[in-house]
Protein backbone atom coordinates (compact mmCIF):
# COMPACT_ATOMS: atom_id res chain seq x y z
CA UNK A 1 0.00 0.00 0.00
CA UNK A 2 2.33 3.00 -1.14
CA UNK A 3 -0.48 5.28 -2.32
CA UNK A 4 -4.39 6.22 -2.20
CA UNK A 5 -5.27 4.26 -5.39
CA UNK A 6 -7.29 6.78 -8.16
CA UNK A 7 -9.91 3.64 -7.80
CA UNK A 8 -10.10 3.73 -4.49
CA UNK A 9 -10.30 7.62 -4.49
CA UNK A 10 -12.70 8.24 -7.44
CA UNK A 11 -15.44 6.96 -6.37
CA UNK A 12 -15.44 8.38 -2.93
CA UNK A 13 -14.69 11.47 -4.49
CA UNK A 14 -16.87 11.68 -6.96
CA UNK A 15 -20.20 10.83 -4.41
CA UNK A 16 -19.24 13.54 -2.45
CA UNK A 17 -18.81 15.94 -5.41
CA UNK A 18 -22.62 14.59 -6.57
CA UNK A 19 -23.87 15.19 -3.67
CA UNK A 20 -22.10 19.11 -2.78
CA UNK A 21 -22.23 20.06 -5.89
CA UNK A 22 -24.66 18.35 -7.79
CA UNK A 23 -24.99 20.90 -10.94
CA UNK A 24 -21.27 20.13 -11.54
CA UNK A 25 -21.08 19.22 -15.21
CA UNK A 26 -19.68 15.45 -15.65
CA UNK A 27 -16.92 16.81 -17.74
CA UNK A 28 -15.86 18.92 -14.63
CA UNK A 29 -16.21 16.60 -12.07
CA UNK A 30 -14.26 14.01 -13.81
CA UNK A 31 -11.35 16.66 -14.06
CA UNK A 32 -11.69 17.29 -10.67
CA UNK A 33 -11.94 13.63 -9.97
CA UNK A 34 -8.32 12.91 -11.44
CA UNK A 35 -6.61 16.33 -9.68
CA UNK A 36 -7.71 14.92 -6.13
CA UNK A 37 -6.52 11.85 -7.56
CA UNK A 38 -2.61 13.22 -8.61
CA UNK A 39 -2.63 15.59 -5.30
CA UNK A 40 -2.77 12.33 -2.83
CA UNK A 41 0.21 11.04 -4.54
CA UNK A 42 1.79 14.33 -3.86
CA UNK A 43 1.29 13.68 -0.10
CA UNK A 44 4.25 12.63 2.25
CA UNK A 45 5.56 9.34 2.71
CA UNK A 46 3.86 8.48 5.91
CA UNK A 47 0.98 10.67 5.38
CA UNK A 48 0.01 8.76 1.89
CA UNK A 49 0.16 5.44 3.96
CA UNK A 50 -2.52 6.84 6.28
CA UNK A 51 -4.60 8.35 3.90
CA UNK A 52 -4.34 4.97 1.86
CA UNK A 53 -5.49 2.89 4.64
CA UNK A 54 -8.87 5.43 5.51
CA UNK A 55 -9.33 5.41 1.71
CA UNK A 56 -9.96 1.56 1.64
CA UNK A 57 -12.25 1.70 4.62
CA UNK A 58 -14.47 4.31 3.55
CA UNK A 59 -14.20 2.69 0.03
CA UNK A 60 -15.11 -0.70 1.84
CA UNK A 61 -17.93 0.97 3.91
CA UNK A 62 -19.27 3.05 0.02
CA UNK A 63 -19.10 -0.22 -1.62
CA UNK A 64 -20.91 -2.38 1.01
CA UNK A 65 -23.66 0.38 2.30
CA UNK A 66 -23.89 2.92 -0.54
CA UNK A 67 -23.16 6.11 -1.47
CA UNK A 68 -25.37 7.89 0.74
CA UNK A 69 -23.97 5.91 3.77
CA UNK A 70 -20.15 7.30 2.66
CA UNK A 71 -22.08 10.50 2.66
CA UNK A 72 -23.44 10.29 5.75
CA UNK A 73 -20.43 9.49 7.60
CA UNK A 74 -18.74 12.47 5.48
CA UNK A 75 -20.52 14.87 7.68
CA UNK A 76 -19.90 13.56 11.27
CA UNK A 77 -16.91 14.87 13.58
CA UNK A 78 -15.32 11.26 13.27
CA UNK A 79 -11.55 11.37 14.46
CA UNK A 80 -9.13 10.70 11.17
CA UNK A 81 -12.05 9.38 8.59
CA UNK A 82 -13.32 13.39 9.03
CA UNK A 83 -10.09 14.69 7.81
CA UNK A 84 -10.26 12.26 4.66
CA UNK A 85 -13.30 14.07 4.51
CA UNK A 86 -12.03 17.44 4.42
CA UNK A 87 -9.37 16.77 2.50
CA UNK A 88 -11.26 15.63 -0.90
CA UNK A 89 -13.60 18.37 0.11
CA UNK A 90 -11.16 21.19 0.32
CA UNK A 91 -8.84 19.75 -2.63
CA UNK A 92 -12.27 19.33 -5.01
CA UNK A 93 -13.51 22.96 -4.19
CA UNK A 94 -10.31 24.51 -4.49
CA UNK A 95 -9.63 23.38 -7.66
CA UNK A 96 -12.91 24.14 -8.79
CA UNK A 97 -12.91 27.72 -7.67
CA UNK A 98 -9.84 28.26 -9.09
CA UNK A 99 -10.02 26.79 -11.99
CA UNK A 100 -13.63 27.96 -12.43
CA UNK A 101 -14.48 31.04 -10.76
CA UNK A 102 -17.79 31.43 -12.15
CA UNK A 103 -19.02 28.18 -10.42
CA UNK A 104 -23.12 28.76 -8.20
CA UNK A 105 -22.69 27.03 -5.32
CA UNK A 106 -24.11 24.27 -6.27
CA UNK A 107 -21.80 23.72 -9.45
CA UNK A 108 -23.41 25.21 -11.53
CA UNK A 109 -22.34 27.09 -14.53
CA UNK A 110 -22.76 30.61 -14.20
Amino acid sequence: MKAPSPVVVGPTCEAILRSDLPLLPDERRTIVIEFVGRRLLDLPMHMRYGVALIAIVVDGVRRSMGDDRVIALSRRPLPLIGEYFRLIRSLSFAYVWETWPDTQPDGGIA
